[in-house]
């Protein structure tokens, strides 16, 4: 198992070298744009070039990107370009935003896909067909319109949630489980018809194995045979299916956090991607790949947890 994790931990820092390599890369063209912006329109050329030095935008852009670098690994990503504050600071002041909704919406995904994939599985009359309508609404229907409908319906209409805003867990833990509902559910209903799906095929297979007539035949309770056994060899696929729909899930909280006005990365790095603020946008781009890699590798351990062969991959 150790060596299973120093694999997937090697593997996610290699990952994160090579994307923050490429995005500093594919930014650094945007100096004098930004000196341009920052000065006005009336700026002259000598106050653009009096700007790109004081940002640092004058040096090689190898030499821009070692230095870059050197500070990242401690942990400094620099200065914003537009508000002049550190970068890490505003990430601090989002992150936990984005990870509510997202790390949410992977919790509900999981759990709602692999339960409604197994009993579309084990009972194949109408649980079946209303699992797969379902599977279908949640396909066709864009994220956005759907989060619409629950501010719509439960929000205006209900009034059971608030429409739009966020309310910190530390400032009061059921107004914070409140805020972040609607997005959560909003963001997760695509992933759960797709999980579903693929936890519904893999369990049919699993059930038809040999291995689950002979437990039958030792008088196992039918619940211990699927929850216990079936659904445990299932759901790897499920997992490993979550894995790649949470660089989605990411991206979709760009949309989902602009519909109910929540503060998180997403809006930042939208924000920060039309003012040009490269340093911002990178610090987006560096976090959301530890996100990732981070959130894979739990979900890498318990996709080898559920099956040792994983492991040994």
């Amino acid at each position: 198992m150790l060596s299973f994790i120093a694999r997937r931990v090697l593997a996610g820092i290699v990952l994160v070298f090579v994307i923050s390599t490429l995005a500093f890369f594919l930014l650094s063209s945007n100096g004098t744009s930004i000196a341009r912006t920052l000065l006005g329109e009336t700026a002259t050329p000598r106050q653009i070039a009096a700007k790109q030095h004081e940002l640092g935008l004058d040096r090689g852009v190898l030499t821009q990107y070692g230095d870059w670098l050197s500070h990242a690994v401690r942990g400094d990503l620099g200065m914003s370009w537009l508000s002049n504050t550190p970068v890490s600071a505003g990430l601090a002041d989002r992150l936990p935003v984005t990870l509510s909704i997202a790390v949410g919406a992977v919790l509900v995904t999981a759990l709602f896909g692999l339960l409604l994939g197994a009993t579309a599985a084990v009972r194949r009359g109408i649980a079946d067909r209303v699992v797969q309508i379902l599977g279908v609404i949640g396909f066709a229907m864009p994220g956005v319109w759907f989060a619409l409908l629950l501010i719509l319906w439960l929000a205006i209409g209900l009034n059971w949630f608030p429409a739009t805003g966020y309310t910190p867990l530390a400032d009061s833990g059921g107004d914070w489980w409140l805020s972040i509902t609607l997005p959560v559910v909003a963001l997760s209903v695509s992933a759960v018809a797709s999980i579903a799906q693929q936890v519904r095929g893999a369990m049919i297979d699993t059930l038809d194995q040999d291995f689950i007539r002979t437990l039958r035949s030792r008088g196992l309770s039918e619940r211990r045979v699927v929850y216990e056994h079936a659904l445990r060899n299932a759901a790897p696929v499920g997992l490993t299916v979550l894995a790649v729909h949470f660089i989605t899930l990411l991206g979709s909280t760009v949309i989902i956090e602009k519909v109910f006005s929540l503060p998180g990365i997403g809006l930042l790095a939208l924000n920060s991607t039309v003012g040009g603020d490269s340093p911002q946008v990178l610090g987006v781009i560096v976090t959301m790949v530890l996100v990732v890699v981070v959130v894979n590798l739990l979900l890498d351990l318990a996709n080898g947890w559920l099956n040792p062969k994983v492991r040994v991959r």
